[in-house]
């Protein structure tokens, strides 16, 4: 490629690319990682094939200026991490709203498929909780303790457990999308199976509303989240499945970074949720108040932060703008 027209080519975007360092400080932190890769792509191409030249100095010189933008956000205030979590989730949990609908459907349906195939067949609960998790629950049962799996260890050890356990199922689920959008669905339905197996089992020991208490007392946060770890998985499978307009390169990296930040949006979730299942969930003598009131605050907590505050922050944004 002639000089000439390599730089005619490049040239708004260079010039878009000096706005972005002059407002660096406004500028999400993935566009200025964005417009960093293009640039130094730019800078190698024009190294290689237009060593002596003046746009070479003159990619090298913005490059450096944008590379010591991004090495000062690297020691960023701690306000930054406040900003992650308020500002930077929600809004990509607003553009993953397909995926998140799809990966809810999913799980929704496969309860059911699993409370259904659980009436149907008796060996179904045994085939999906394994003999000893269900020959342990009837001899709970039968001693009057139906939750006590929820006892049987101490309590800062089981929370540690279920918290680390939690977010390797999550991110387990977050992986299956590289095999595929598919592979991540699959994965996530074959826990909702588990679920409605659960609940059927305890339902055919009249034990349903105990077992609802108690399941969803750390439940409602705890599987909310592998619904949003399916998201992610979703979106990135799609990345690469449907890369619509863009490269298939380029769009697994987009579904990729989106993936990345909603499944480790859910790590605080997983630690609060391990928290009540470790601490609280085996205090079965708790008024059923208490413990209805927890999951309907963790209900609440849910609606807004997954829901009505990525569509505020959306329509902030876009009405400022």
């Amino acid at each position: 490629m002639k000089e000439v027209t390599f730089i005619r080519r490049n040239f708004e975007k260079w010039k878009k690319t000096e706005n972005v360092v002059d407002k660096a400080d406004v500028s999400h932190p993935d566009t200025l990682a964005d417009t960093y890769t293009e640039l130094t792509s730019d800078l190698a191409f024009s190294q290689t094939h237009y060593p002596n030249s003046r746009i070479t100095i003159y990619l090298n010189n913005l490059a450096s200026s944008l590379h010591n933008v991004l090495y000062r956000n690297k020691r960023e205030k701690w306000s930054r991490i406040i900003t992650y979590w308020s500002k930077e989730v929600p809004e990509t949990m607003y553009g993953a709203r397909p995926e998140l609908r799809i990966s809810f459907i999913i799980f929704v349906v496969s309860v059911f498929i699993g409370v259904l195939s659980s009436m149907k067949d008796e060996g179904f609960i045994r085939l999906i909780l394994g003999d000893g998790y269900v020959d342990m629950t009837l001899r709970n049962i039968a001693n009057g303790e139906p939750m006590g799996v929820y006892g049987s260890g101490s309590e800062l050890s089981m929370f540690l457990g279920i918290t680390l356990n939690n977010v390797l199922v999550s991110f387990n689920v977050f992986i299956f999308g590289l095999f595929t959008s598919f592979a991540a669905g699959f994965f996530l339905f074959y826990n909702g199976v588990m679920v409605g197996a659960f609940l059927t089992m305890f339902y055919q020991h009249n034990l349903l509303k105990e077992a609802m208490l108690a399941i969803w007392l750390h439940g409602t946060l705890e599987i909310w989240a592998i619904i949003v770890a399916g998201a992610a998985g979703i979106a990135l499978g799609n990345g690469w499945l449907f890369p619509g307009t863009y490269s298939r390169g380029a769009s697994f990296r987009h579904g990729a970074k989106k993936g990345v930040k909603i499944v480790i949006g859910t790590v605080p979730i997983f630690i609060i949720a391990g928290f009540i299942e470790g601490f609280l969930t085996r205090h079965t003598h708790f008024p059923d108040v208490v413990r209805l009131g927890v999951i309907l605050f963790s209900l609440a907590f849910i609606i807004y932060y997954y829901i009505y505050l990525p569509n505020r922050n959306h329509y902030g944004y876009t009405t400022k703008s």
